[in-house]
């Protein structure tokens, strides 16, 4: 909140001063020896994580994500830089003095508790009174909806229901902050869509600030306030996942968010803030790229803006011809491979309306085509 004051005649109002994040990493790195060399695992990561924040690190394996995660929760010590803990530098302290749980993929649950046992197993180490265990413990399988399965043991249950019961275990601690390695990597598809929605709205109902360790894009755009996308070693995009998804700010982070065409080119003309790059067969339109004529310029444009038809697109619009090389109808949409006349192979989903007629079949000649805004100038 600002502050108003009356001083020197003036009306003056201060700045509010802004919140201490919930976790920081400044400079941070982790270096390894393996075989007589240095591998440098993490290489210089800086971000803050807000409060109550779900932020979501992802990337492929050996990209880091999982040895940042595990020095914000004590396990890994930094090489240098420094990790702080709503403000306090923990660098050096060990896990049980943080104030943060952990929940792993293996969720490892004691097999010979029952359901309330398991969770009110951190209460009565230490040693809080009963009725508040009673309490706590009733309050928390209530939010994970485990309500009336106190008394099953693990085996009794399923995947996801165990996930949740190592969810109340961590929870009902009351940590500043949960920590999340890939929780939904041992469920089936259709199980983790459904946990990836229960997650978010555990989170938001207890208000704890998440940090979540995925390799899978869908999780991290499902759930998260915010994602840091690491490739070796270093953080290539930290944002919302509608700018991630929408605007990718390297080569790679497009590549690995989703399915997205890459099309390089030499910008001809710049008019109207609309970077024309000639092509053979077409063009490219790029809206709003800081550019001139004759930069190079590599341009991301997603499969869902692309429209494909027979006949050529009339307006101001990126069109280019090629031939349908292959249609895979996926049942809500289908998927078209088009390869243009430079070899690019460019990829194009359809939705599937009111009947199943392709608008194209292999070995069809077809325009591609999509609005100016759609394609993306993005950096190496």
């Amino acid at each position: 909140m600002s502050r108003t004051y009356a001083g020197m005649g003036a009306i003056v109002t201060e700045p509010a001063p802004s919140p201490t994040p919930a976790i920081e990493l400044d400079s941070v790195v982790k270096e390894y020896r393996a075989r007589g060399e240095i591998v440098r695992a993490v290489k210089g990561v800086t971000f803050a994580i807000a409060e109550g924040e779900f932020f979501s690190l992802l990337g492929p394996s050996g990209c880091g994500k999982t040895t940042t995660m595990r020095m914000i929760a004590g396990f890994e010590e930094p090489s240098s830089g420094v990790i702080r803990l709503h403000g306090e530098d923990v660098t050096g302290v060990p896990p049980n003095k943080r104030d943060v749980n952990m929940v792993f993929q293996s969720y490892a649950l004691f097999p010979h508790m029952d359901v309330w046992e398991n969770v009110a197993f951190g209460l009565r180490r230490k040693k809080v009174p009963e009725p508040e265990i009673r309490r706590r413990v009733g309050e928390m399988l209530e939010i994970v909806n485990l309500t009336g399965m106190e008394k099953r043991r693990p085996r009794e249950m399923s995947g996801g229901q165990q996930q949740r019961v190592a969810l109340a275990r961590a929870l009902v601690n009351r940590p500043r902050a949960l920590l999340l390695d890939e929780p939904l990597g041992a469920l089936d598809l259709k199980l983790r869509q459904a946990m990836q929605i229960e997650l978010k709205r555990i989170q938001r109902d207890v208000g704890v600030t998440f940090v979540y360790v995925t390799h899978d894009q869908n999780e991290a755009l499902t759930m998260s306030d915010r994602i840091a996308v690491m490739n070796e070693g270093v953080v290539e995009q930290l944002a919302p996942p509608r700018e991630i998804y929408e605007r990718p700010a390297t080569a790679f982070v497009a590549d690995f968010i989703g399915t997205s065409n890459l099309l390089a080119g030499t910008v001809e003309r710049v008019a109207d803030g609309v970077a024309v790059i000639p092509r053979e067969y077409g063009r490219v339109l790029v809206a709003g790229a800081a550019c001139a004529a004759g930069d190079r310029l590599t341009v991301t444009v997603r499969p869902e803006k692309i429209t494909i038809s027979t006949e050529e697109p009339a307006g101001e619009v990126s069109a280019v011809r090629g031939t349908v090389a292959e249609v895979v109808y996926l049942g809500t949409y289908s998927s078209y491979a088009v390869g243009l006349a430079d070899g690019t192979e460019v990829t194009v989903f359809q939705q599937n309306a009111h009947d199943n007629t392709a608008t194209a079949e292999r070995g069809d000649a077809v325009w591609l085509s999509w609005r100016p805004q759609h394609s993306y100038a993005i950096g190496s």
